[in-house]
């Protein structure tokens, strides 16, 4: 197709929500969320007929389990390795904290958990009042990786959103920062010598400039819905 969007394909928003990997601190884990974004988009995809709440995936839950990095950084890849041979948690199993694991590894109680009264006094992170849940299970049968215009675009368009690693550079963030307040062209474009993977963000399809008929991505960050357009941007 001309123009792939699943914020309205046919008039239906296909997409789980925009999350903000940086609250309530700043933590490294764009190759959690890129990942667990787009693999949610697609059980939204795939369950276009259950009439349900939208299925989105647990960032703070790969996390903890350190199931590709942590909050200082990640490889997505191995992500979708945790999809396949563990299962992903549904996002209410576990508030997203912005925060690793201090003094354990990953136990059932760091996957899916439930907590009752009192709250815990303020400065106090333990779980005395909080225990592990069963949860469902959300499992890929495959994963694969791609690369180039035609792949991407056709893989878009049947499958729907991907996970992909892009060079975040000063311009990009200052591109839209300044669409957040209200000004710039939308489009970003910068060419770049020597690019670096250093973000990972989920692509949700592609269109063209009504103007100039130039071809971009249409990204999601995980920067906020302040943050560019409603937390999506166009490359």
């Amino acid at each position: 197709p001309a123009i792939v969007d699943w914020r309205n394909m046919d008039g239906v928003n296909y997409l789980s929500w925009n999350k903000n990997q940086h609250i309530p601190q700043y933590c490294g884990s764009c190759w959690a969320q890129g990942s667990t974004s787009a693999i949610a988009d697609r059980f939204n995809i795939l369950n276009k007929d259950i009439p349900s709440s939208p299925v989105a995936l647990d960032a703070q839950t790969i996390v903890n389990c350190q199931a590709g990095g942590s909050c200082d950084g990640g490889n997505p890849g191995a992500v979708y390795k945790y999809a396949r041979d563990n299962g992903l948690a549904h996002a209410s199993c576990e508030q997203y904290s912005a925060f690793n694991l201090q003094g354990r590894m990953c136990e059932a109680i760091d996957t899916c958990r439930d907590c009752t009264w009192p709250p815990n006094a303020v400065g106090d992170d333990s779980l005395d009042n909080c225990w592990a849940v069963d949860y469902p299970k959300y499992y890929v049968s495959e994963y694969y990786s791609l690369r180039g215009k035609a792949k991407m675009m056709a893989e878009l368009a049947k499958n729907g959103p991907i996970s992909c690693g892009v060079h975040a550079t000063d311009k990009f963030e200052t591109t839209y920062n300044a669409i957040s307040e209200g000004v710039g062209n939308y489009i970003y474009s910068e060419h770049v010598a020597f690019p670096m993977i250093n973000h990972e963000i989920s692509v949700i399809g592609y269109g063209k400039d009504a103007t100039t008929g130039e071809g971009y991505w249409i990204g999601r960050n995980s920067w906020g819905t302040y943050w560019g357009d409603y937390g999506f941007f166009y490359m």
